[in-house]
């Protein structure tokens, strides 16, 4: 809804390009807390604080901004060359080979990596079935 509050859908992030390097900004409405509520009582909200050393709302809602913009910039990367869809299931690929075939060498996994993205055919079967075949 905030990208549309002009009345026309509008990205969030802006990129410019200065002095020869990328600067990103985001604008974006966020209520979020460091103190009370869940914050106080949930052990992993604790410690989600804790690792990021945030004394002020403030500064977590630039750490969000900021991943925020890193996601921003990965999906416009992936437009630009190969596409998101391709993009992700060349990284669902990886992963499965890299799952199905933990004990492998990684010439191994590369090798069937390499083939099972060739086929277009990214299941765990065609992982086996490639493997199996070398």
């Amino acid at each position: 809804a905030y990208a549309a509050r002009s009345g026309t859908y509008r990205p969030l992030g802006k990129w410019t390009v200065k002095g020869g390097a990328l600067h990103g900004s985001i604008e974006l409405p966020m209520q979020l807390g460091i103190v009370g509520g869940t914050i106080k009582s949930h052990p992993t909200a604790k410690a989600a604080l804790g690792m990021l050393e945030v004394a002020s709302a403030q500064e977590l809602g630039e750490i969000v901004a900021a991943v925020g913009l890193a996601q921003n910039l990965g999906a416009l990367r992936a437009l630009a060359t190969e596409g998101i869809q391709r993009g992700h299931m060349s990284m669902h690929a990886r992963s499965l080979v890299a799952r199905v075939l933990a004990g492998e060498s990684e010439d191994v996994r590369q090798r069937v990596y390499a083939e099972v993205v060739r086929s277009g055919d990214i299941k765990e079967d065609k992982v086996r079935e490639v493997f199996a075949a070398l």
